[in-house]
Formats: structure tokens, sequence, C-alpha cells
């Protein structure tokens, strides 16, 4: 008895430090990853020259290569601030900026439409450890002026990073009271680069509600850009697979512009299609398009509804090539 009963509370032990030991396992693996971020940081510093902006990929919390083309930019260029806004973040396990504020230590707000996303986030040690703003909120252009003015994030920042798989176009276009020095806005490459076109605006979009595969939302790289220079702002080109585009200010991109060789928009390779039941269907290509091709766009150039079908070609030689 006196046996079973040590091992009974030897095993309670155990169970009650898992929590302590999981927490430094995830601390240590945090470190890492930083460590190997700023030494990539360093190795930066040295490429004076790119041919286009994935040169300066690297990922440490970006979904690609995000944290490296930042990174570059800011070695580059005289940011007016250090802050920094990003929404779309869900629980900032994986964002553009959350290497930004670890590494540099920038302050931030962050908005996502999740409560419970937000609440892991103010909960966790990130949030005590740096100047983070985590709000709950879903994003629309009517209230996105308020939201960036209620939180302290009006006139001047460092970075506006916008990703909400939907209305990104549209709320690029209402964004009047921050003015980041660097702009990075999230494309969709299956629209293609030949025809400006967005979806139509819808307050309460949803990505899957939209269209079962997951393919329709957001705007073309065209789009994009459009709506980006009409705010003053210069492309500087994509990351490499095809996801998001980066901007700078007119006033930055004579000190860029010598440094590449290049400004490109990337096409994506992306398979991550669903079909009718919600499993990934792993669609390719060109074939893509096909799944969507019966859906409304708006056409930036002249502002009239179509079909994506009845647009013509909708990818150049070129972006076909790449897919």
């Amino acid at each position: 008895m006196k046996s079973l009963l040590h091992k009974i509370k030897r095993a309670a032990r155990i169970i009650g430090n898992l929590p302590r030991r999981l927490l430094g396992a995830a601390d240590v693996n945090d470190r890492q990853l930083m460590l190997l971020g700023r030494q990539s940081c360093w190795m930066l510093r040295d490429k004076t020259m790119l041919n286009d902006l994935s040169d300066a990929e690297f990922r440490v919390y970006s979904q690609w290569g995000e944290d490296g083309i930042l990174e570059w930019l800011i070695q580059n260029i005289t940011c007016a601030e250090t802050t920094f806004v990003e929404f779309g973040v869900e629980n900032y396990t994986e964002a553009n900026t959350r290497f930004l504020i670890e590494n540099r230590n920038w302050r931030g707000l962050i908005m996502d439409g999740s409560e419970s996303h937000m609440r892991s986030v103010r909960s966790g040690p990130l949030y005590w450890k740096h100047d983070l703003q985590a709000v709950t909120a879903f994003i629309t252009r009517e209230n996105i002026n308020d939201l960036l003015s209620a939180n302290g994030c009006g006139g001047d920042i460092g970075l506006l990073s916008i990703d909400i798989d939907g209305n990104d176009y549209w709320i690029l276009k209402a964004i009047e009271a921050a003015r980041p020095s660097i702009l990075v806005v999230e494309y969709n490459p299956i629209l293609g680069d030949t025809v400006p076109v967005t979806v139509p605006y819808d307050s309460g979009f949803r990505r899957f509600d939209a269209h079962y595969s997951g393919l329709y939302f957001g705007a073309s790289i065209g789009a994009v850009r459009h709506a980006a220079e009409e705010k003053g702002y210069r492309f500087v080109g994509t990351c490499s697979n095809g996801i998001n585009a980066f901007f700078v200010l007119e006033e930055h991109f004579s000190v860029l512009e010598p440094k590449l060789s290049n400004i490109t928009a990337y096409p994506s390779r992306h398979r991550d299609s669903r079909d009718r039941d919600g499993a990934l269907s792993h669609t390719a290509g060109a074939q893509r398009l096909k799944l969507i091709e019966d859906m409304p766009v708006i056409c930036i150039e002249d502002g009239r509804e179509a079909r994506l079908r009845d647009l013509g070609p909708l990818y150049s030689e070129d972006w076909l090539r790449g897919m």
C-alpha cells in the first residue's frame, strides 16, 4: 500500500509540473526562434542590393517571408514612428508584426473579430512584456477610422498590415485616420494581374460563406495597387508566395528604388481550396479561377459589376508561368 501511495504522489507531482515544463519548453523555443531571427536580421544588413523583395525573406512568426521583408524595409528607410497596426491576426501566433514587437520592441495595436483570440493574447506573457493592445473588432469601412483613433493609432505610424480575407480593398480605401510609413496589404492572386478587381463590399463578408472553395475574397494585385497609389504610396513588391503586397510612402521610394533590381508581383501556387464538404481539395494553378468564375466582382477602372468569366484573360503570360 505504501508503495502504491508513493507512486500516486509521484505521478501527481509530475502531472502538476507539466504546465510549468510545457511553458518552459515554449519559452526556450521562442528564444531560439528569436536568436535565429536576429541572426537573419544581421545578415540582411549586408544586402545593399536585392533582385526583388523575395531576396530578403525569412520567417519567424509570419506566414511566409514577411518578417524578413519588413526588417529589410525598416533597415533602409526612416519610419516616422515605431508603432504598428495589424488586423486579422487570429490569436497572434502567426502574424506580420509579432517578430517586429519582439525584435525591435515597437508598440502596436492588433485587432481581430474573435474575442477568444484577443483574450488569449491578453492573457499571455507577450501582452505584459510589450506595449501591445489587443482589441476585439470586426473591421468594416464604417468603423475602421474610429477604431484607429480611439486606440491612439491616428496620424503618422510606422506600419499598417491589412489581412482580413475579404474587404481588404474597401478598408484600405476608407482609412484616413492613420498614415503609415510602410503599408502591407493582402491580395488575392487567383484574381490575376491584368484587370484590377475586388469583391463587392459587404460589411459582413466572410470568406467561406461567400463561396465554399474559400477562393473568392479580397482584391487583385492591380486593385490593391490602385488604392494604395491613390493614397500616396509606391509599390515595392510582394512576397514570393504571392499573398502580401508591400508599399512605402512616396517620400521613401527614392531610397529603395536603387536597391531593387526588380519590383515584382508574384502569383501563387497555394492549393488551399475546399470542396463542398469543407475538405481540402488541392485545386492548383488556373483551375482555381474556374471554381469562382461565376462570382461577381467590381472593376476598379469603371466601377461596374461583372462576373469573373466575362472579363477576358485575367492572367498575363508571366503570371501563368509562375503558377
